[in-house]
């Protein structure tokens, strides 16, 4: 791929901002060298404005998403990309989440640029754990665990029983519930079914994944490892 398409299509810039930017000698090698529009050099060793390139496609990442944004690119108010680079979002191929968490629900948000990888690990085939954290309304009736491990539990208006999901009780009305699948806000609607309400919910973990230091509102890149640990 020439440089020029290389550098735009990881949203640098359109391609003639990015061949002026190339004639100016802001594309460089890691000795300091400065590159030209046909240069052959490898993706990993090359530094725009100083600062090496972002990933090439294939980047996955994970985001500690605070409460009240949006996993959008076109809706209003506080957009998830909003705390991304923007170049982020001009990236081709597009970065998209891998699966959803509303507005109104905090946690682990993975990203990726990679379409094979985003339907491989949204399959539900794939059956990847997230494991959620819940505050709920009123205190629970000792029903909830054996209803959501049965396979049998049904939620309104479909019509394909839930798969097979674990509960744990922090206390009355504090739980940890591991699902393996993703239904539209699946947590709210189970003990909805159940007969409670969810105030809050927080995503700990998509697979083995957790967000372990990564302060609220921040995001990093995985790792080859833990991307092949997602499958």
């Amino acid at each position: 791929m020439r440089l020029v398409k290389l550098i735009a299509n990881l949203g640098y810039g359109s391609r003639k901002e990015i061949q002026t930017a190339i004639r100016h000698g802001w594309v460089t090698d890691r000795d300091g060298n400065t590159l030209k529009a046909d240069s052959k050099t490898a993706h990993e060793d090359i530094l725009f404005d100083d600062e090496p390139l972002d990933p090439a496609v294939g980047m996955v990442l994970l985001l500690n998403k605070p409460l009240g944004y949006t996993c959008s690119v076109k809706d209003q108010g506080k957009l998830v990309y909003d705390l991304l680079p923007d170049r982020y979002r001009l990236r081709k191929p597009v970065l998209s989440t891998i699966g959803r968490l509303d507005k109104a629900t905090s946690g682990a948000l993975l990203f990726t640029d990679d379409g094979t990888f985003l339907h491989r690990v949204i399959s539900p085939k794939a059956e990847v754990p997230k494991i959620y954290e819940a505050t709920l309304d009123r205190p629970l009736n000792g029903s909830e665990a054996a209803l959501f491990a049965s396979g049998e539990m049904m939620l309104e208006n479909e019509h394909k029983p839930l798969k097979p999901a674990e509960l744990e009780v922090i206390d009355d009305t504090h739980v940890r519930l591991t699902l393996h699948e993703g239904r539209y806000h699946q947590v709210r609607r189970m003990f909805a079914a159940a007969g409670n309400h969810v105030e809050t919910l927080h995503r700990a973990a998509f697979g083995p994944l957790t967000l372990g230091d990564l302060p609220e509102g921040e995001w990093r890149l995985l790792t080859a490892e833990e991307v092949a640990s997602l499958g």
